[in-house]
């Protein structure tokens, strides 16, 4: 028995191939057209207190054990930092800054980071966002990448800038002000 095969002339081929590069073209105008994704601005200020009567941070592993000072390679500090509207440490606490840091940096001037911004009252009470990055706090500015969410940042990704708006090297003191720009739906 023979099998017969039946071959399609070129000219069909191309012409039916043809047919798909509208759609092809199509979906990516239609995507961005209707794209439901949100931009969020917000610019919040951290309070990372490692000394006082409100600490907020403490060092939990490091060369010399928990005495070692944060400013040493490889030192780790856990945080629960209020997070304020403004940069006064009087100003109305929005949330908390929980998670934590740890010296990456040879010279000890360079913080790797890793914490949820927990925001505890305002618009976005009960929703999150995850940070992580790096942070060479000799830097005036740096970014750092906004990598999740919950709540209205659900699907999120963004990025912030962060600038430090009061430090007390002595007594590892600082307020931190966070510029964040965020895409969510």
């Amino acid at each position: 028995m023979q099998l017969k095969m039946k071959v399609l002339p070129t000219r069909k081929m191309a012409l039916s191939n043809s047919s798909f590069l509208p759609l092809v073209v199509a979906l990516p105008l239609f995507y961005w057209a209707f794209n439901l994704r949100k931009s969020t601005k917000l610019v919040l200020y951290v309070h990372d207190y490692l000394s006082g009567d409100d600490t907020s941070a403490i060092t939990v592993a490091g060369k010399h054990g928990p005495q070692t000072s944060v400013l040493h390679f490889g030192t780790m500090v856990a945080v629960d930092d209020p997070v304020t509207e403004g940069p006064d440490p009087k100003s109305k606490v929005i949330g908390r800054a929980q998670g934590m840091y740890i010296n990456s940096q040879l010279d000890g001037k360079g913080l790797h980071l890793m914490f949820s911004v927990i925001f505890t009252d305002g618009k976005f009470k009960g929703s999150t966002l995850e940070i992580q990055g790096a942070d060479p706090f000799a830097m005036k500015e740096r970014e750092f990448s906004i990598v999740s969410g919950t709540g209205y940042f659900r699907f999120v990704r963004g990025y912030g800038i962060m600038a430090t708006q009061f430090i007390d090297i002595p007594n590892l003191r600082a307020i931190l002000k966070l510029d964040v720009t965020v895409k969510h739906y």
